[in-house]
């Protein structure tokens, strides 16, 4: 079953997955709350693959979670921005991050003994 199979099921959980149920989607929403709007800056902060950040871009305008506007007059470069729509997941994303802080800590490993000899 494919993401985009559960936009008309019955369950709004299953159908706001088939938007943003992938881990680069969801990634690149983050990065548009942090104020990446640019194509070349989403890749560097992900290190995404052209191809995938142009497919997931392009879902996200689809679906009306983001919009894409032109910035540059000689060639064909884009900001992408969140609309009403995407403005809206805030409190998801927030929720999200907040999730981790607390159940996902980040771990650093410590020192062994035998490092600090």
């Amino acid at each position: 079953m494919k993401w985009s199979d559960l936009s008309e099921d019955m369950c709004p959980v299953a159908r706001t997955m088939s938007v943003i149920g992938d881990r680069w989607t969801v990634l690149i929403l983050r990065d548009c709350f942090l104020g990446v709007t640019r194509f070349e800056a989403f890749q560097r902060s992900l290190g995404i693959t052209r191809h995938v950040l142009a497919d997931r871009l392009a879902r996200l305008v689809e679906e009306g979670v983001l919009t894409k506007e032109r910035y540059s007059g000689h060639s064909a470069r884009f900001d992408y921005k969140l609309t009403e729509t995407g403005e809206a997941l805030r409190p998801a994303m927030r929720a999200l991050a907040d999730w981790g802080r607390s159940h996902r800590p980040l771990r650093r490993p410590s020192a062994s003994p035998a490092a600090t000899e």
